[in-house]
């Protein structure tokens, strides 16, 4: 027997015992009551084939002491790439290393692991509540719903993120830890990287950004001719010449396990704890080049349109120096040219051949603006300005 208002979790919904102890989990009180419960859908656009469904359960519960107070808690369903509904559009004869290069599971890896110990003094998990794994390659992560703190992320939190994932980077030498989610070659390092740039830049972006007719689309071309930016096409292209040189050398980098996707989206910060990330949606489960994890610090906000492009290149210096700061700390010794290389690099790889809506020239009626096409115009020259000089 499942509770009526819970159908639509499907087969995630808990019977009554086990909500009455998922509700006596969530509230700590070990005789708690749960009373009125509903599920509402996370408004939320979901970018990765291995996040099914994205809910959140807001409910009542009468504590031992008579006490009616509220609890909710965050639904995350995961599943194998070979049930994502876009699947098919994967080439197939690519298809099968596509699925097994996705590891769906990670995240729930992440929350049987001993990360928790590693993280430095300002970062945590969510608490986790249950953990169900299924034996079709899906599963189900119930955790602590965060209430975050509202408004613009401030300079000084850009600086603290930067200098507590540089502590996290130190701690995370492959002489001194294991991949969460141990598989295949997941330990040679770069490539998680080297995967991604193969698919999504180099058989998708650059060929797209490489063809004339590209350039002609009507948003496209007016962003270019508003902001006058006519050579960012073939900047573009020379930067795409550079990559394979660019991946070697990031190999070739002292190597740590990061977060791997440490856009501020993903640090999320709890109301009236400012000073503290709760850490997220981890990615990348491989050894990566110092300084890897700058990257989406820096681009997630503005690839979101909630930071202008031109107050990136501030945020760069910030968080730059404040990551050199959490290494020295921890003790890493690495030079301020081997991290800025590996940053700006990786940067480079993953972030810059992307930035454009490229799938927005190929998508019928998609109801892109040509603000949305000028910002990002913007934000591809910012990177391209940043990333040249380095790499």
């Amino acid at each position: 027997m499942t509770i009526t208002a819970l159908e639509p979790l499907g087969r995630d919904a808990p019977s009554v015992d086990d909500f009455t102890a998922l509700v006596r989990t969530i509230t700590a009180d070990p005789g708690a009551t749960p009373g009125d419960v509903r599920v509402e859908p996370v408004d939320y656009p979901i970018g990765t084939p291995s996040t099914e469904a994205l809910l959140r359960l807001f409910g009542t519960a009468t504590t031992t002491s008579g006490e009616v107070v509220d609890w909710s808690c965050f639904i995350k369903k995961f599943q194998s790439a070979r049930h994502w509904i876009y699947v098919d559009m994967v080439p197939e004869g690519f298809r099968e290393a596509f699925i097994q290069n996705l590891p769906w599971e990670l995240e729930i890896a992440v929350h049987r692991s001993t990360i928790a110990d590693v993280l430095p003094e300002g970062m945590r998990l969510p608490n986790a509540y249950r953990i169900d794994v299924y034996d079709d390659d899906r599963g189900t992560l119930w955790m602590e719903n965060v209430v975050q703190e509202p408004g613009p992320w401030p300079m000084e939190r850009f600086e603290r993120a930067g200098y507590l994932l540089g502590r996290l980077s130190a701690r995370r030498q492959p002489h001194l830890v294991e991949p969460l989610l141990p598989r295949g070659n997941v330990t040679t390092p770069g490539v998680g990287l080297r995967y991604y740039t193969g698919g999504r830049v180099q058989m998708a972006a650059l060929p797209t950004i490489a063809n004339p007719e590209t350039w002609k689309h009507p948003l496209l071309a007016a962003a270019v001719c508003n902001l006058g930016d006519h050579g960012l096409r073939d900047d573009l292209l020379d930067l795409g010449e550079r990559l394979p040189a660019v991946l070697d050398a990031l190999d070739a980098l002292p190597q740590c396990y990061q977060h791997g996707d440490a856009s501020p989206q993903n640090l999320l910060v709890a109301k009236d704890k400012p000073d503290e990330f709760v850490v997220i949606d981890w990615g990348f489960d491989c050894p990566q080049a110092i300084g890897f994890d700058l990257g989406q610090l820096l681009v997630g906000l503005a690839h979101a349109g909630e930071l202008a492009p031109e107050a990136l290149p501030m945020v760069h210096k910030v968080i730059f120096k404040a990551f050199l700061k959490g290494l020295a700390e921890e003790g890493m010794q690495v030079t301020e040219e081997q991290v800025l290389y590996g940053y700006l690099g990786s940067l480079c790889a993953r972030a810059t051949f992307t930035a454009l809506p490229l799938e927005e020239i190929t998508r019928m009626g998609g109801g892109a603006t040509l603000q949305l096409f000028e910002e990002r115009v913007q934000l591809t020259r910012t990177l391209v300005d940043l990333v040249s000089p380095v790499v």
